[in-house]
Parts: C-alpha cells; sequence; structure tokens
C-alpha cells in the first residue's frame, strides 16, 4: 500500500495536465470498484450535504482562514476567526452530557469533524485541523463562485429533474420555457430572464463565467487573428461579442491585440450591460440575439458558451439573426465545447444534462454542430482546439458560396 501511494505521489508531481486528468479517473474507478453497497449509498446518497456544509464554509470564509494558516489550529481558534459558535465549530463542554454516547456529537466542533471526514480539510490530532490541497481548491474565488451557483440556482433544478422527467415521460426537453428550471423555481420565466430579478444569483453565475478560465487558456491563442484582419478598415466594427456578459472576452481582445484596426462591440442583456467593465475602446450596446443583429459586415461575429444554452430552434433563429448582418468578409467565431463519439468526461455529461435541465439544450459532437450549420446555410471552415481536456474549441464558420 505504501508503495502504491509514494507511485502515485510521484505521478501527482510530474504528471501533465492529461495524465493528471487519467490518473484521476483510473483512481475514481479503483475507489468505485472496492466499494460495497454501503459504500456506494453513502457516496452519492450524502452529495447534497457536502455540498451544503461547504457553501456554509464560504460565508464563514472558513477556506481562506484555513489556508493563510501555515500551521494546524484548534477548531476553537477556528471558531474564534470566523465569529461562530464553538459549539457547531470548535469544542464544547457540556458535563451533565453522557460523552460515552454523545462525544463525537457533543464534544468536537461538528463543522469540523464533517469537513476532514470528505477530505476538505486535513485532521490532525483532537480537534486541530490544517488546510490540504481541497481546501486550498477551495479558497480559490472561482471555485466558490462555481459551487455557490451549482448550489444555489442549478440544485433545486437537480431535484426536480427525477420528478419531472417522469411526468414528461422521459422524453427530451424541447421548450425552452417549459423546463425542469420553470418546474423547480415556479416561474414562466427563462433563466437569463428570471436573473434579473434575482442579482445574487446572478453575481454568481458571472463571477463563475468570468474566473473559471484562465486568459491564457483561451480562443485568442490559437485562432489567426491578425492575419484574418489585416489591412482591416479602422471605422469598420472588427469584432462584436454577442451575449458578452460585463465584458471580460472583449477586454481579453482588446488586451491581446490592441493594434488590430476596428470597433470592438460588447452586446448582452441590460442587466448585462448596466455592470458592464469599464474598457477602453470597447463599446456596450443592449442587445437580444433573437432579434436581428444591427452592427452589419463586422469582421467577426462571436460568441462564447452561447449556443449551448439553446436548443436547436433558437440555435438557428440566432444564426439566422446573425447572418443577416454578415458582410462577404465576415466570421463567425462558436467558442463551445465540441464533445467527442465516445469517452465524455464526467463533467462534461454534467453540464449536458445541466443545459437539458435549465434550457431544453445539449452539448454537442462536431457532427451536431456540422448538421446545425447547414439547415442555416452556413459551413465550418475550421475547428481550433484550445483547451482539449474540456473540449473547448472556436469554430471558423462561414457563409455557404
Amino acid at each position: 500500500m505504501e508503495a502504491l501511494t509514494k507511485h502515485v505521489e510521484e505521478l501527482r508531481t510530474t504528471a501533465d495536465a492529461a495524465t493528471r486528468q487519467k490518473l484521476l479517473t483510473a483512481l475514481r474507478d479503483l475507489a468505485y470498484s472496492i466499494e460495497d453497497p454501503s459504500d456506494t449509498l453513502y457516496r452519492i446518497g450524502y452529495l447534497h450535504l457536502q455540498t451544503a456544509v461547504v457553501r456554509m464554509g464560504f460565508d464563514l470564509n472558513l477556506f481562506q482562514v484555513m489556508t493563510k494558516t501555515e500551521t494546524a489550529v484548534s477548531a476553537e481558534h477556528i471558531a474564534e476567526i470566523v465569529g461562530e459558535d464553538p459549539f457547531f465549530m470548535s469544542i464544547a463542554s457540556f458535563s451533565n452530557i453522557d460523552t460515552t454516547h454523545s462525544y463525537l456529537f457533543c464534544k468536537t466542533g461538528r463543522c469540523m469533524i464533517y469537513l476532514a471526514s470528505i477530505g476538505a480539510v486535513k485532521e490532525t490530532n483532537r480537534n486541530t485541523y490544517t488546510a490540504n490541497n481541497v481546501t486550498r481548491n477551495l479558497s480559490d474565488k472561482m471555485v466558490e463562485a462555481g459551487v455557490c451557483h451549482c448550489f444555489e440556482t442549478i440544485g433545486p433544478e437537480y431535484q426536480e429533474l427525477p420528478k419531472f422527467m417522469k411526468e414528461t415521460e422521459y422524453k427530451n426537453p424541447q421548450d425552452p420555457m417549459h423546463t425542469v428550471f420553470q418546474s423547480a423555481w415556479k416561474t414562466n420565466l427563462h433563466q437569463f430572464t428570471w436573473f434579473k430579478d434575482h442579482p445574487d444569483k446572478l453575481k454568481h453565475f458571472n463571477d463563475y463565467m468570468s474566473l473559471r478560465r484562465s486568459p491564457n487558456v483561451s480562443w485568442l491563442s490559437v485562432y489567426p487573428v491578425e492575419e484574418e484582419t489585416n489591412g482591416w478598415d479602422p471605422t469598420a466594427p472588427v469584432y462584436v461579442n454577442m451575449g458578452g456578459g460585463i465584458g471580460h472576452q472583449c477586454a481579453q481582445f482588446k488586451e491581446r491585440f490592441p493594434h488590430v484596426q476596428g470597433r470592438v462591440i460588447l452586446q448582452d442583456l441590460s442587466h448585462s450591460i448596466d455592470k458592464a467593465l469599464p474598457t477602453p475602446g470597447v463599446e456596450n450596446m443592449v442587445h437580444n440575439f433573437f432579434e436581428p443583429q444591427p452592427v452589419k459586415a463586422a469582421k467577426f461575429y462571436f460568441t462564447r458558451g452561447v449556443l449551448h444554452n439553446h436548443p436547436d430552434k433558437k440555435v438557428r433563429l440566432i444564426l439566422q439573426n446573425v447572418m443577416s448582418a454578415m458582410g462577404k468578409d465576415s466570421i463567425l467565431l462558436l467558442d463551445e465545447w465540441v464533445l467527442p463519439q465516445t469517452g465524455v468526461s464526467s463533467y462534461a455529461a454534467a453540464m449536458d444534462l445541466t443545459m437539458m435541465a435549465a434550457f431544453a439544450s445539449m452539448e454537442r459532437t462536431e457532427a451536431q454542430w456540422q448538421t446545425l450549420l447547414d439547415s442555416v446555410g452556413l459551413r465550418l471552415v475550421k475547428s481550433y482546439t484550445y483547451n482539449p481536456l474540456r473540449y473547448e474549441t472556436v469554430m471558423d464558420v462561414r457563409m455557404q458560396p
């Protein structure tokens, strides 16, 4: 066992990203292969609780505190730092309670015991804890935003999913206004419209979208922007980011290619444009991509992670609205996941079901993208994959001759 652990540790420190993912999958499959029925029950049945307690940890700033503390600390001291009840976080003395039967419940920090049991912190001694790799991951603002978005907005949809699918006879949802989302949140609104009246949920979503990917992991690293824009008219629109949120992609475009000539335009609904980044040289425009594109003959019309939010019928409408504005030199850049035919990762498969639940949509393979584009008179010229582990790809799409 020690030799195996040592070998895994060596691989952990030397493996590249692809090998690390293979290692994670292999170790997962190995762990599952030795489970008994109770192990499987406990692992799957209590997943809700893991997310809930981690969510409380964010509210308490617990993972930030643990990560900044270089040595092991008592749960009682952690409770003092985060300002919470020691009974919940650390030691509590109740001499009149039978500790023989109630030791774990009453004598030790309930929150920290649980977090240690799931590997979110490391227990070094009785009531003493230190940060580990998971603690440090949970202290990352991107992780916090993503978990909060999953727990608070998507979580109720997952809870509703079995009931909804049973009631609809397990048919793939087709109507974006009749999905698990509407059923879970008791609303007749589309999720992106609903966000307007739920700013706390919108903040988690926007923070997650903006932080979840490093600027270095971007389509800008693989696509020949300068080659395609050589000699472009500086008064003409060069880059239109449709559904661009608060403008992180526009800011990255300007930072990466400051000498590229032409207007850079951010488009989204008003609740996002109202919070747009003040990036010099970027024009902010309220626009609904379900309506005709008002900016004509731009070089690049760009969307990132937009089309996977919509079923085929709605995607066709978005594409047709862009096509009505495209000039002979225009290029539609679709930054989306392009799934493989087999061996899809658990994260991508989860996102596919999440898109189904929230929007009656899906993640697509290249063949599915090609079929969809062909149906409206567009052609896929070339796909540029810039993050193979996440299937992240920018597709160069143009009008058919």
